[in-house]
């Protein structure tokens, strides 16, 4: 089976994205409530034991928040760099496996990946950069305020891009949110705008790029609508292939790398 991507929701009360092949399903990121991850995965046919493996971006909550206890209750291996299990206190060897950043990571049976290291707010956040031992890169990355020359050269080759696109900057900057936070949000360590996001993925578009699906919207400061048209307008002469929003509430669909529409979940 070719990499299955499913979104189990995006945004700011908690991210999750399940990835499956043939024989294992793994989790970057387990930020909900650990009952609210085990009724999503329900949702599509699965249960906690099914997951080999959890990879924790960085520290914050709507990407760790259940992730040790879910873990321990799975039976999971747990993956994060040494940073992040600092922040986390989480105990390396006993409780977490540590990676270093930029190093190729071997994961359940036939997977791996690398983290990349992305600037976010006082945390030592990673672009996850995945292989499933078939050639087929797929890239993840959300809670960074700008691109780098290396995310970009990671992200070449990739067939698909789950990327952020947080904000649009005139509902940012029209909205009631402190000078402050405006600042926080839209500077080097906060997140993407629509803008940001539709030039990056500009720069880094190929022929073999069939799925790009933009998350972590805000609530307050952008829409579905908005972030789609901003994105198309900076990659629309150069992409043929699927583009999709990951909302709060998923899972609502999966990707198969090798099928560019998405499959919409019929939620059991």
């Amino acid at each position: 089976m070719s990499l299955k991507i499913t979104h189990l929701g995006s945004g700011s009360k908690g991210n999750a994205t399940l990835l499956s092949t043939d024989n294992e399903n793994i989790l970057i990121d387990c930020g909900f409530s650990l009952l609210q991850t085990e009724k999503k995965l329900k949702s599509i046919g699965l249960e906690g034991g099914d997951i080999s493996a959890i990879i924790v971006t960085h520290h914050h909550g709507d990407h760790s928040n259940s992730a040790e206890r879910a873990s321990k209750k799975w039976g999971s291996e747990l993956h994060c760099n040494i940073e992040t299990a600092i922040k986390m206190g989480w105990e390396p060897i006993n409780t977490c496996k540590t990676f270093n950043n930029l190093d190729i990571v071997e994961c359940g049976h036939n997977f791996s990946f690398i983290g990349v290291p992305i600037p976010h707010d006082k945390a030592d956040n990673v672009a996850i950069i995945t292989n499933s031992g078939r050639g087929e890169k797929a890239a993840f990355l959300t809670d960074l305020g700008e691109s780098t020359i290396e995310l970009k050269k990671y992200l070449e080759g990739c067939r698909h891009i789950s990327i952020e696109a947080n904000y649009d900057q005139k509902k940012l900057f029209m909205s009631s949110y402190p000078e402050s936070l405006k600042r926080r949000i839209s500077g080097r360590g906060g997140h993407l705008s629509n803008f940001q996001t539709g030039k990056l993925l500009s720069e880094v578009m190929h022929t073999k790029l069939e799925s790009i699906v933009l998350c972590h919207l805000s609530h307050k400061n952008n829409a579905p609508h908005l972030a789609e048209s901003e994105v198309l307008y900076h990659i629309g002469d150069k992409y043929n292939g699927n583009i999709a929003i990951s909302r709060q509430i998923g899972p609502e669909f999966s990707h198969y790398l090798g099928q560019q529409d998405e499959e919409k979940i019929r939620v059991l």
